[in-house]
């Protein structure tokens, strides 16, 4: 990607990154901390007059030198500026406050990654999710999902949900264009694509395939929405080498499912579809491959979000590079037929087949 083509334009450019490097920890809590306690709400309701330190005070129930130190560090992060002693808020500042995007990667990091990637390094000798330990021993954090925290829970599922949710209107037609009569949606979560397609085509069955966990979830979800009749639910470990995938569906789907897992665990699982499957079947994949972004920051933030897994996840996957993953699907015995990028938040959707 042109994006990763070149180095900084100068040593100086160079300099100040190395410094955001430096204190980035600092820079996330400050700026959490001008958010939660009112701070950018505060400047932002100020509009175009702006607002003093002293009305800042009046406002906010916080000791002066606490206002303080976090509004200059407003300025030196770039959430604020400041005109004739008045503060105002940023273009960055305002995203930060009011960005449902910036909302669910922050919350993310903080309740789920922030204490975790202190395990980094030792992730990545061992290929395990060390920092996982934070919250108990688990192999993986899908494993424990169903018993972390509340707090943690809602901001895992909220990250997934937000980058997952918006790519379904723009995935619908594309997966349903050759009107299939039914479906297997492979690590379908909680089922929200699955109703998805319910509500789409009034003909389709689906089926999801899980662990017990989100499975559980699932079926709750689908009695209370009426749809029970048209589901079935199977469950399964797909990481299991011996549990084949059920063969019978027009269309097998995972979206945001691959990424859960290693190159070989990915062939793995693939092979096992290859085998379910035949000649009038199709594979979708759906993925957010950084190299297939429109902008540098969202490839950014798809390779950030790789040491998530590494450290909290399950050690060994990632946001895949889309020339690295197109090689494990031809490994696996199948092939490309049609690509789809630019689908909702970031994602590609991959047709794949049996080889002709």
């Amino acid at each position: 990607m042109e994006f990763f083509n070149k180095d900084q334009d100068s040593a100086l450019a160079g300099m100040e990154l190395a410094q955001w490097i430096a204190f980035a920890p600092v820079v996330f809590q400050a700026s959490r901390a001008l958010k939660n306690f009112g701070i950018l709400s505060a400047v932002e309701n100020s509009r175009k007059a702006g607002i003093t330190y002293d009305e800042l005070l009046s406002q906010i129930s916080l000791s002066p030198y606490g206002m303080r130190v976090l509004c200059e560090a407003g300025l030196g992060i770039g959430l604020l500026f400041q005109n004739e002693n008045r503060y105002f808020l940023s273009k960055a500042g305002y995203f930060f406050l009011n960005d449902q995007l910036t909302e669910a990667n922050t919350d993310f990091i903080n309740d789920v990654c922030y204490m975790g990637l202190f395990s980094l390094e030792e992730s990545i000798k061992t290929g395990k999710p060390e920092g996982l330990k934070v919250f108990g021993n688990w192999k993986t954090v899908y494993e424990a999902l169903s018993q972390l925290p509340p707090d943690v829970q809602e901001s895992w599922f909220k990250f997934d949900h937000h980058y997952s949710d918006g790519s379904f209107p723009a995935a619908l037609p594309v997966v349903f264009a050759g009107s299939p009569g039914s479906l297997l949606d492979i690590g379908g979560n909680t089922g929200k694509w699955a109703f998805k397609c319910l509500e789409y085509n009034d003909k389709v069955h689906i089926a999801i395939m899980d662990l017990p966990g989100q499975l559980n979830v699932a079926k709750a979800n689908a009695e209370e929405n009426g749809v029970s009749d048209r589901m079935s639910f199977l469950e399964a470990n797909v990481l299991d080498d011996s549990k084949e995938i059920p063969s019978g569906y027009d269309i097998i789907w995972m979206s945001q499912f691959l990424d859960c897992f290693s190159d070989d665990e990915i062939i793995s699982i693939l092979r096992r579809c290859v085998k379910s499957i035949d000649r009038n079947s199709r594979i979708f994949i759906m993925e957010t491959f950084w190299d297939r972004q429109q902008f540098k920051t969202a490839a950014f933030c798809l390779q950030m979000t790789s040491l998530y897994f590494t450290s909290m996840a399950n050690g060994n996957s990632q946001m895949y590079n889309s020339v690295v993953f197109m090689d494990l699907i031809q490994k696996a015995g199948l092939e490309v037929e049609a690509i789809s990028d630019n689908i909702g938040v970031s994602h590609t959707i991959l047709k794949c087949k049996l080889p002709v």
